[in-house]
């Protein structure tokens, strides 16, 4: 799996012009599961994610994960991410998970944040375009690659 994390003071995603999840504080995860993913990718990126203390403490240290800063997290599908980018100028995405597999991976990851890591979770619609609008905190951007990280 694929992410691109950002720490956000507000963020929403809209289909067709109405909006279909919105947080205030929290994050943002733009998602996409790969060729090779399955749970044990899942559950990896659920727990990074949800640990991930990229929140300031009272002495301003990135010392807290989003629960403990009272944040929520919004979860985008972004198959995009999966692209390949070595050859060619137009993008492959030929390691991107079939859309029905990637869906699936997808629910478990946000069901994990919301049973496992008791984070309150919005989402966007897969499959769909949208339209994602956010305010980054920091900026803090991190990229969270399960292929990559240990």
């Amino acid at each position: 799996m694929r992410a691109v994390v950002q720490r956000v003071s507000r963020a929403s995603v809209s289909v067709e012009g109405k909006v279909r999840g919105e947080i205030g504080r929290g994050l943002l995860v733009l998602l996409a599961a790969v060729q090779g993913d399955g749970e044990p990718e899942t559950a990896f990126m659920a727990r990074k994610i949800a640990g991930m203390r990229i929140f300031p403490d009272a002495q301003d240290k990135m010392n807290l994960d989003v629960g403990q800063a009272g944040g929520a997290v919004l979860v985008v599908s972004q198959f995009t991410l999966a692209a390949q980018t070595s050859s060619g100028n137009r993008p492959s995405f030929s390691s991107a998970l079939p859309p029905q597999e990637a869906m699936e991976l997808l629910e478990k990851f946000m069901k994990a944040l919301r049973n496992e890591h008791g984070l309150d979770v919005a989402s966007g619609e897969f499959g769909a375009r949208m339209a994602v609008e956010l305010v980054n905190d920091g900026p803090v951007t991190i990229i969270v690659d399960t292929q990559r990280s240990s």
